[in-house]
């Protein structure tokens, strides 16, 4: 529980702009339909234009 507060206190200062440019969070959700079948995907974010980073399921 200490470690997920941590965690949401770094979002929460990065967000906010307190140490530098403030992080732009973005989504993606894609939909692939083909001979293989229905495919999906999804990523989400956080940019600032210099950093980013994210993770892609």
């Amino acid at each position: 529980m200490t470690r997920l507060a941590l965690i949401g206190a770094f979002v929460a200062l990065a967000a906010c702009g307190a140490d530098g440019p403030p992080m732009t969070p973005n989504a993606n959700v894609g939909l692939s339909l083909g001979t293989g079948g229905l495919s999906t995907s999804a990523s989400v974010g956080a940019s600032n234009g210099m950093f980013s980073v994210g993770l892609g399921l």
